[in-house]
């Protein structure tokens, strides 16, 4: 160092602000976050972001409603045309028996076979055979009754054959409906559709 440098504490203090300034007009041209127009194109990209996942959301939302609301009627499907495994056989009976005397027709006897529905633990399908007698109108009659039935009953076959001179009819149907093992849990009404 030459002898006649001095460094006396006022020099030190101007060649102190004059790095900081230095330093402070680099971020100024080069800002740490990037320039006004980088920031501007970030801030509308995380704007586009955020319209884009909003709306996802809002999709998702409405997917999540219409599947609550495809539960909830299928469970309501399950409660009003299936029969609760308690009351299967009596009820079967009734229904058909009501249907029958509405239609003029003589309840001669019910047997039932129990199959489980492949892929389902709590569903299995219920095969009602009956014997009847009745006139070809009464026939009718039943088979309409049958048709509007309260539950899920399906026909599967039907025969008639003559009783010889007696214009009365030997009815065997086979009808099918379902039986659910347990009661359904009541959902919630969830009216927005929202959780």
């Amino acid at each position: 160092m030459p002898k006649n440098f001095k460094l006396d504490l006022p020099r030190l203090i101007v060649l102190v602000l004059l790095g900081l300034n230095l330093v402070a007009g680099w971020f100024v041209y080069a800002p740490w976050g990037g320039s006004a127009g980088e920031m501007e194109a970030q801030l509308r990209a995380l704007r586009s972001q955020a319209r884009d996942r909003n709306s996802s959301l809002e999709r998702t939302r409405q997917l999540t409603a219409k599947m609550d609301r495809g539960r909830s009627e299928g469970d309501q499907f399950l409660t009003t045309y299936f029969l609760n495994r308690s009351t299967t056989y009596s009820t079967v009976v009734d229904e058909l028996s009501g249907m029958a005397k509405r239609a003029g027709v003589k309840v001669r006897e019910h047997g039932f076979i129990e199959d489980p529905v492949e892929g389902s633990n709590e569903l299995s399908m219920l095969s009602v055979n009956g014997n009847y007698e009745g006139t070809y109108a009464d026939l009718l009659h039943f088979l309409q009754e049958v048709d509007k039935a309260p539950r899920l009953l399906i026909i599967e076959a039907v025969s008639a054959s003559p009783q010889q001179g007696t214009g009365v009819l030997n009815i065997n149907m086979r009808a099918n409906t379902f039986v659910r093992e347990a009661a359904l849990p009541v959902l919630a009404q969830n009216p927005g559709g929202a959780r």
